[in-house]
């Protein structure tokens, strides 16, 4: 067991493998062990990091709900990469941690090689109204504290974004759900309490993402509504982008489609050691499905 003093925090980690680094960041229903098929397919050509967020055993649980941010998320994996002696590497961050890695890149872009955010954007709303989210988060909070998490495990793990995982490989969804149940109730608790339900909309950082510049791979799935239309806009929004769909699809895709994804992160990893991950060609945007910008204007002005 590998660990590491972060922020005033015990941070689980475990390495796999030699060369360029990938580190993972797993999603609020998992844990370091969410990436396995990831860690086998990635660890062969590079070095594989995976580890556990704060409120995460084996990592620490701070009892103090303060001690939890998006913020503190994104400093948490500055100090691992720190750690590890690794002055960039490519970040792939699931749902929770997609927003954090999406927050590191705009804060540290110089240690980021590239960038893959999958299924995120959950609770963000173009008009700013995420009440519901909210009220959600809150009821889900409430369960951790009053009856743990065998109980929570009950409902979270078969959502509406989960249930395609549960239909298409029911061992693996046995094994995701029975992973949840190994966790702690008041670090779930106190992470959706400080991160999930304070972390800020994918659209109120439209003016940063627009001049955002480092690689970006967006994945998501025709099934998770929740993080669809936000993937839509980042990729709109940032000229780096690319938006790549998973059909048939949950939230869980790295679990429920694991050779799909990891052949679709493999191959825009490579790209993007080669050289050859460009910027969007502004003759793409346009509002004419039939004419680039300047036919555009030559158009206006007959």
């Amino acid at each position: 067991m590998a660990t590491a003093q972060i922020n005033n925090t015990e941070i689980f980690y475990e390495r796999t493998g030699d060369g360029t680094p990938i580190v993972f960041l797993h999603e609020f229903a998992g844990d370091y062990r969410s990436w396995e098929a990831q860690v086998r397919f990635f660890a062969r050509r590079y070095a594989v990091v995976t580890y556990n967020a704060r409120g995460y055993p084996p990592s620490g649980v701070p009892e103090d709900p303060s001690d939890y941010s998006q913020d503190i998320a994104v400093e948490d994996l500055r100090g691992l990469l720190d750690h590890l002696q690794f002055d960039r590497a490519h970040i792939v961050g699931f749902s929770m941690g997609g927003s954090a890695a999406l927050s590191f890149g705009l804060k540290y872009p110089k240690r980021v090689r590239s960038l893959t955010i999958v299924g995120t954007g959950s609770g963000s709303s173009r008009g700013g109204d995420n009440a519901a989210f909210l009220r959600d988060m809150e009821y889900v909070i409430q369960r951790f504290e009053k009856e743990g998490m065998d109980a929570v495990s009950g409902f979270y793990t078969s959502g509406p974004n989960r249930v395609q995982f549960q239909g298409k490989d029911r061992r693996g969804w046995q094994e995701f759900n029975a992973q949840f149940k190994e966790g702690s109730a008041r670090g779930h608790a106190n992470t959706m309490r400080g991160v999930q339900s304070k972390r800020p909309s994918v659209y109120e950082l439209e003016h940063e993402l627009k001049t955002m510049t480092v690689p970006l791979m967006i994945m998501t799935s025709d099934e998770d509504r929740p993080c669809l239309e936000p993937g839509l806009f980042l990729e709109d929004t940032m000229p780096s982008a690319a938006l790549t769909v998973f059909p048939k699809t949950g939230h869980n895709i790295n679990q429920e489609e694991p050779d799909l994804f990891n052949r679709s992160l493999l191959d825009y990893i490579t790209q993007v050691n080669a050289g050859r991950w460009t910027l969007r060609n502004p003759a793409s945007l346009s509002e004419s499905a039939v004419l680039n910008p300047a036919e555009m204007g030559k158009a206006d002005d007959r």
